[in-house]
C-alpha cells in the first residue's frame, strides 16, 4: 500500500477509536435521534448498488451521515451530540448494513470506508463545537443565513471528498493529480450533487418538522439512486456491445484473440499517464476496441492483423473503412474520427488517435519478437519517434508498462 494511501487510512482508523472510545465514555445523547440517523445510515448501506468504480454507490447512507454530522435540532429543540456520537453513528451504521454484501463477497471498497469516516468527520468538526456553543445561532440565526451556512459546510465538505478520492487515486497509481481532481469534481456533479442537497435538506427539515421528515426526503434520492443503477446499467451493456462488435475481427480469423481488449487497456492507460479527462478516455477506450474493424474489407487477412507493418496508402484505406463502419454502428462521432485518423501522420493526428496507433504498434511488435518483445518493441517505438509516434506518447508507453499493476487483458 502506498504511504500516502496508507497515511489517510492510519487517520481514519484513529479518528474511528477515538470517536468510539468518547461515546463509550460519555454514552449516546439524543438516543432516539442517534438511532434514526443510524438506521438511516443502515438501510442506504443495504441498497448499495455497487461495490467499485461508483463514484457514490450507497447515497442514502452518505446522505444521511452528512445530515446528522450538519444537524443543530429537532423539530426545534437543540441537539447536544458531537463529533466523536457522529463518527460513531456513521460507522456503526455503514458496518451493519455492509454485512449482507461482505457476506456475498462484495463489500464496499476499503478506501470509500475510509473516506467517508474522514469527509462526515469533517463536516461535524466544522459544525458541532460551534453550534453546541451556541456560536452559530449567535452569527446566523437560524433562518437563510443558516441554511446558506449548511449549503456552504457541504459543498467543503464535498471538495474534501474529491481531494481525498485523488490523492489517493495518484497515489496507488501516480497518474497525474490534476485530471484526477477535475475528474473528482466533474463527478460530483452528477450523484453528488444529490447527496449534498439531499443532507442539507435532511438536515434542515429535520430541525423544523422532527425525525418524521427522514423517510419523506429519503424517497427523491432512493428515485435518483435507481435511475442511476439503470443508467449505470444501460452504459455496461454499451460497452459490452462495443466488446463484441470489435471481436468480429478476432472471429474472422484477422486479428489475433484479445488484441483488441490489450490495445484498449494499454490505451486507456496511456491517457490516464498523460492525463486525459474521463469523457476523452472513454472515447479512446471505445476507439482502441474499434481500430481493426476495418480490416473486415480485406479480402485476404493480414498475417496475424500486424497492419503497423502495412504501406501507409493500405493502413488509411483500413482506417477509413473501419471509421465508415463505426459511424453506422450509432457510436459517438468522436470515436469514428480516432478510428479514421490512425493512418494520418502522427503530428496531424489528435492525441487520441496517437496513442492507439502507438498502442496497436507497440502489441504487434511486442509480439512478434517472442521473449524480448516488450523490450525490443520499446526500442523500435523510440526510433521511429521522429517520423511515425509521438515522443510523449512513447514515453508515457514505456512508464505504463513498466508498472507492476496494469492488466492487458481486460480494458477499462
Amino acid at each position: 500500500m502506498p504511504a500516502a494511501v496508507l497515511l489517510v487510512h492510519v487517520v481514519a482508523g484513529g479518528a474511528t477509536v477515538l470517536a468510539l472510545g468518547d461515546t463509550a465514555r460519555h454514552g449516546l445523547d439524543d438516543r432516539g435521534v442517534a438511532l434514526a440517523f443510524g438506521l438511516l445510515v443502515v438501510v442506504g448501506e443495504l441498497a448499495r448498488w455497487g461495490d467499485s468504480g461508483d463514484r457514490e454507490s450507497a447515497p442514502l447512507g452518505a446522505a444521511g451521515a452528512l445530515a446528522y454530522a450538519l444537524l443543530g435540532g429537532v423539530a426545534g429543540h437543540p441537539t447536544q451530540h458531537g463529533v466523536g456520537q457522529v463518527v460513531s453513528v456513521t460507522v456503526a451504521g455503514a458496518l451493519i448494513g455492509c454485512v449482507p454484501h461482505v457476506a456475498r463477497g462484495k463489500g464496499p471498497p476499503l478506501d470509500h470506508m475510509v473516506r467517508r469516516v474522514l469527509t462526515v468527520s469533517f463536516a461535524a468538526v466544522l459544525f458541532q463545537p460551534l453550534y453546541n456553543q451556541g456560536k452559530l445561532a449567535q452569527w446566523f440565526g437560524d433562518g437563510a443565513y443558516y441554511a446558506l451556512l449548511i449549503a456552504g459546510l457541504l459543498a467543503l465538505t464535498a471538495l474534501c471528498d474529491a481531494v481525498l478520492a485523488a490523492v489517493m487515486a495518484h497515489a496507488r497509481t501516480r497518474w497525474p493529480f490534476g485530471p484526477l481532481l477535475r475528474d473528482e469534481l466533474r463527478a460530483m456533479l452528477g450523484i453528488g450533487s444529490a447527496v449534498c442537497a439531499t443532507g442539507a435538506v435532511m438536515a434542515l427539515a429535520v430541525a423544523v418538522a422532527g425525525l418524521w421528515a427522514l423517510p419523506v426526503i429519503s424517497l427523491p434520492l432512493l428515485l435518483t439512486q435507481l435511475a442511476f443503477r439503470r443508467y449505470a446499467a444501460v452504459r455496461a451493456t454499451y460497452r459490452q456491445t462495443i466488446t463484441s462488435l470489435a471481436r468480429a475481427t478476432e472471429i474472422a480469423g484477422y486479428t489475433p484473440h484479445g488484441h483488441a481488449l490489450r490495445v484498449a487497456a494499454l490505451s486507456r492507460s496511456i491517457g490516464r499517464e498523460l492525463g486525459l479527462s474521463e469523457p476523452d478516455l472513454t472515447v479512446l477506450e471505445y476507439a482502441a476496441l474499434m481500430h481493426d474493424i476495418g480490416q473486415l474489407s480485406l479480402l485476404d487477412p493480414v498475417a496475424q492483423g500486424a497492419t503497423a507493418g502495412l504501406p501507409t496508402a493500405q493502413q488509411r484505406r483500413i482506417a477509413l473503412l473501419g471509421g465508415a463502419v463505426v459511424r453506422q454502428t450509432g457510436v459517438d462521432a468522436q470515436v469514428a474520427v480516432v478510428v479514421e485518423r490512425q493512418a494520418d501522420p502522427y503530428r496531424e493526428q489528435p492525441l487520441t488517435a496517437r496513442i492507439v496507433r502507438t498502442a496497436n504498434a507497440y502489441d504487434e511488435m511486442a509480439r512478434e519478437e517472442g521473449p524480448q518483445g516488450p523490450l525490443t518493441a520499446l526500442e523500435r517505438l523510440r526510433l521511429g519517434t521522429g517520423r511515425d509516434y509521438q515522443p510523449e506518447v512513447v514515453e508515457a508507453l514505456a512508464r505504463v508498462v513498466a508498472h507492476p499493476g496494469l492488466s492487458l487483458g481486460s480494458a477499462g
